[in-house]
């Protein structure tokens, strides 16, 4: 007797082994041309569906919770950041919400330590002007960086991520420093050697490099306002592979142009896909399009867990990485 196949819509274009094993598993409905999705069409698309896959890139809010059919049982979500979804308002309905923790930790300490080497040493604004045919031979003081060893390293949020860039920076020469909710044990604080601060204020006034790890909530809106970011000092550079909404934009871009602070690399922003054009003027700004889990390896294995977690509700069972109102 052939199991019935739950219908699940796919937003946006997955990769090819986990939209094939998709299509093996349930009754899959693709996004061939990946254009993302309106909210008339989100509305469409969870009115039929039960299970809703989507991305970073869909709103999926009460209004929208409202529009779903009774037979919408499960968000899986492509991704490990949820902000997008009103998981209280699912959670209600009795929707489950599911998202992709762990798989793109590796990916994104990779891509902030990057940031932090091409802002510190002008990695793309010197790649900038080989390109355009400027380099006219090596000369004593032109396209000075600075020296990454030695330097004290902020990091903003101490989770998987967090730690994961402290243990690349430790290997770099970099003295770690840290703020979270809550201090580390001690075992990874000794294996890291890391300076915990309850006060973000006091850990700001005393780095050279702050590099931003945490998840976008009420609480981290803005969490490094204008007040807190002319607490840098001249030399520091900032780094955000979270999310944009974390650092106040504006105040940014003008703390750089001024000369306030001096660099910043991100690869997120305040109102994506949207670039503050103050941002992009700047020399001292390295703007990345969003890629810090951009990896064959880390796509891939984020469709995985979005399968792993369907399977597990096909079953009757409460998915591995179900995400909870009380969780955030």
């Amino acid at each position: 007797m052939a199991v019935r196949k739950p219908k699940v819509i796919v937003t946006r274009k997955l990769p090819d082994p986990v939209e094939t094993r998709m299509r093996e598993l349930f009754d899959t409905e693709l996004n061939l041309t990946d254009a993302a999705r309106s909210q008339t069409e989100l509305a469409e698309a969870i009115g039929r569906a039960e299970v809703l896959a989507c991305t970073i890139t869909d709103r999926i809010d009460s209004a929208l919770l409202e529009k779903a059919g009774p037979q919408l049982k499960l968000i899986a979500n492509f991704g490990a950041g949820v902000d997008h979804i009103d998981v209280e308002a699912a959670t209600s309905r009795g929707i489950a919400v599911t998202n992709t923790p762990g798989v793109l930790t590796e990916d994104t300490a990779d891509l902030t330590m990057a940031l932090i080497m091409a802002v510190s040493r002008r990695i793309v604004e010197g790649a900038d002007v080989a390109r355009a045919g400027g380099f006219k031979g090596w000369a004593p003081t032109w396209m000075l960086g600075r020296r990454i060893t030695g330097k004290r390293l902020g990091i903003i949020g101490m989770g998987r991520i967090g730690q994961a860039v402290a243990k690349r920076a430790k290997a770099f020469g970099l003295q770690i420093h840290y703020h979270n909710r809550r201090p580390v044990s001690p075992r990874i604080a000794q294996e890291l050697d890391a300076t915990y601060w309850d006060s973000l204020d006091q850990m700001l006034a005393r780095v050279d490099i702050v590099t931003v790890h945490s998840p976008h909530t009420p609480a981290t809106y803005h969490l490094l306002s204008a007040r807190r970011l002319k607490l840098l000092q001249p030399h520091a550079i900032v780094v955000n592979t979270a999310r944009g909404e974390i650092i106040n934009e504006d105040a940014l871009a003008e703390m750089l142009a001024s000369g306030a602070i001096a660099g910043a690399g991100l690869d997120v922003f305040e109102f994506e896909p949207q670039i503050n054009p103050k941002l992009l003027s700047l020399r001292n700004v390295v703007a990345l399009p969003h890629l810090g889990s951009a990896t064959v390896e880390g796509r891939i294995a984020m469709g995985e867990k979005v399968i792993i977690n369907i399977r597990t509700w096909m079953d009757g069972h409460r998915p591995p990485d179900r995400v909870l109102p009380s969780m955030l």
